[in-house]
């Protein structure tokens, strides 16, 4: 089972919750693989920082370009990325480095692009991609003001293209926020799927630290039940 990562923003720990799955799901003795569809914003040799990172926390051998098959050099909204790059992000090549990846390994967490509706092309986004891949998402909430509001949208947004949530992870990004659990429990009420853990603040995020707070038996239940 492979799964869709998205967040309720750009920056609300997306890669690190990617890179802790990919570190639990192989402690299991499972082969796995980070999957970075689209990047915007590159260092000196031409990769990105994230994607990197995904690569690394794979166990299998796979290039970069297999990790991610679309990198843009500005740090901007993706389709504007492509653009001022003078290219244009199209389907099929992701989704054949997807399926190429998926052939090599029990599990591929596939690590979306800032939010779920992110504009890719002239006429899809992030959320038309996620839906052709068809897996089931992880939602990433970035425990901070305002999340309530961003969760519950986002997870409308996924039920509108019938896809399933299979769990959600509290990441908290501030360190001082007023009620955060009351936050967490107002979301666990209205949130169907299973919270997979809560990850404490982390003034320098360590993935096998945050692999530490992820339950994954709650994904097997999920599966079991579904």
């Amino acid at each position: 089972m492979s799964y869709s990562i998205t967040g309720t923003d750009t920056a609300v720990g997306k890669t690190l919750v990617s890179c802790a799955l990919l570190h639990a799901f192989a402690a299991q003795g499972k082969r796995v693989a980070g999957f970075k569809p689209v990047a915007a914003g590159c260092d000196d040799d031409d990769h990105n920082e994230d994607a990197k990172r995904l690569r690394a926390a794979s166990n299998i051998q796979a290039t970069y370009g297999q990790i991610n098959p679309y990198c843009f050099p500005r740090p901007i909204a993706p389709h504007l990325a492509a653009r001022h790059a003078g290219t244009r992000i199209d389907f099929p090549r992701i989704l054949a480095s997807y399926r190429e990846l998926a052939g090599q390994t029990d599990e591929v967490i596939v690590e979306g692009v800032g939010g779920f509706c992110v504009p890719l092309n002239e006429k899809l986004d992030s959320a038309d991609l996620a839906k052709q891949l068809d897996l089931p998402v992880i939602l990433v909430v970035g425990m901070r003001l305002g999340c309530i509001n961003h969760a519950l949208l986002t997870l409308r947004a996924i039920a509108d293209y019938q896809l399933e949530c299979a769990g959600w992870v509290a990441n908290v990004l501030d360190a001082d926020m007023s009620a955060l659990q009351e936050n967490i429990d107002a979301l666990r009420e209205r949130i169907a799927a299973p919270l997979l853990g809560v990850i404490p603040f982390q003034a320098q995020p360590d993935v096998q630290e945050t692999a530490a707070h992820l339950q994954l038996a709650l994904l097997d239940k999920q599966e079991t039940h579904d």
